[in-house]
């Protein structure tokens, strides 16, 4: 069965994925798989950035988000007359021809991965590139996989892939992807801690947060800083301490990653 493996962490936000996609896309029609692309308000794939934090203390991600060709696809189900099929190597496809006029394949999909070609009044979505696989060209992955050059995006049969430790986009929605991703972002709360009376940061000093999810540790570095990373989305107590002085504050990474920035230690 054919799998996706995206390892986030490798992505640079370069979009070269997207770009290919639109290439091989756009303007071209590729029965009996799909119809073309339109040139805007579609992306089959697309690089999501999220900012996280807040200044200073911010990080960017980047996540590629695709159809996810779920085993459990709430798309297929709400499709009629089979417009919507699984393939035996497990690519989920849209019958450009059966789907016309079934607008609610899109409404059905989680994801927001399926589109509505107002034009052409068909749902469309990634197939995988199921016209390369199955074709006579030399590429025989999807284009979003050839374009790219940091090896985030990963493509083939699933017992080829290193999917140790993957996770789902969305687990609580139970629809079984066949999109696995690595290095999922997790949250982190951050901050500057600095001495008020000598007016200077405070190198080395101990934060701690802890809460039902665990405890995690760090120290600040040699500009004050402090990074507690990959925490669980939960409510903490957070603890910082450094000669003999002590601060005791209440976070939550329940809704957003968390940029304190600077914190007085008296």
């Amino acid at each position: 069965m054919k799998a996706f493996l995206v390892d986030v962490k490798n992505c640079v936000g370069c979009h070269d994925c997207q770009i290919g996609c639109k290439d091989e896309h756009c303007g071209n029609t590729w029965m009996p798989y799909t119809l073309p692309q339109p040139e805007v308000g579609q992306f089959w794939c697309k690089v999501n950035q999220y900012e996280r934090g807040s200044r200073p203390h911010v990080k960017v991600t980047y996540l590629p988000v695709m159809c996810q060709h779920c085993e459990n696809a709430p798309c297929m189900k709400a499709a009629k007359d089979g417009a919507v099929y699984r393939r035996d190597d497990g690519l989920v496809l849209i019958d450009p021809v059966k789907a016309k006029g079934q607008k609610q394949i899109v409404d059905a999909c989680p994801y927001h991965a399926v589109f509505w070609n107002e034009e052409l009044q068909v749902p469309q979505k990634c197939t995988g590139c199921a016209h390369l696989l199955d074709g006579d060209e030399p590429i025989k992955v999807p284009r979003c996989v050839d374009n790219c050059h940091v090896n985030v995006i990963m493509f083939g049969e699933e017992e080829d892939l290193d999917l140790e430790g993957t996770e789902f986009l969305h687990p609580e929605y139970g629809t079984k992807p066949r999109v696995f991703y690595r290095g999922l972002p997790k949250k982190f709360i951050a901050g500057t801690v600095y001495d008020p009376e000598a007016k200077d940061i405070i190198e080395g000093a101990v934060c701690t947060v802890t809460g039902e999810a665990g405890t995690f540790t760090a120290e600040t570095d040699s500009w004050g800083d402090f990074w507690l990373r990959e925490l669980p989305d939960a409510d903490w107590t957070l603890t910082i301490e450094a000669g003999g002085k002590k601060k005791v504050m209440d976070v939550s990474t329940k809704e957003k990653d968390l940029g304190l920035g600077d914190i007085a230690l008296s």
